[in-house]
């Protein structure tokens, strides 16, 4: 399981526990984490995706080059 995955499952069990918790003030804490992780997830994403563009970037430029 990659990070992002990884991410959006603590996320779904966060949104979980929000939805059956009866304390207002817990449930807006697992909101809050549910959050997090699904931010944590996006950030994970995006890094990774710039990663993989300049990675391919430099590998182009790198056969330009010859």
């Amino acid at each position: 399981m990659n990070p992002s995955e990884e991410f959006l499952r603590h996320a779904a069990d966060c949104e979980q526990m929000a939805k059956f918790t009866r304390d207002p003030a817990s449930r807006a804490t697992w909101s809050r984490m549910a959050e997090r992780w699904l931010h944590c997830a996006e950030v994970f994403n995006s890094r990774n995706q710039a990663a993989l563009a300049s990675k391919r970037h430099r590998k182009s430029a790198a056969n330009t080059e010859h």
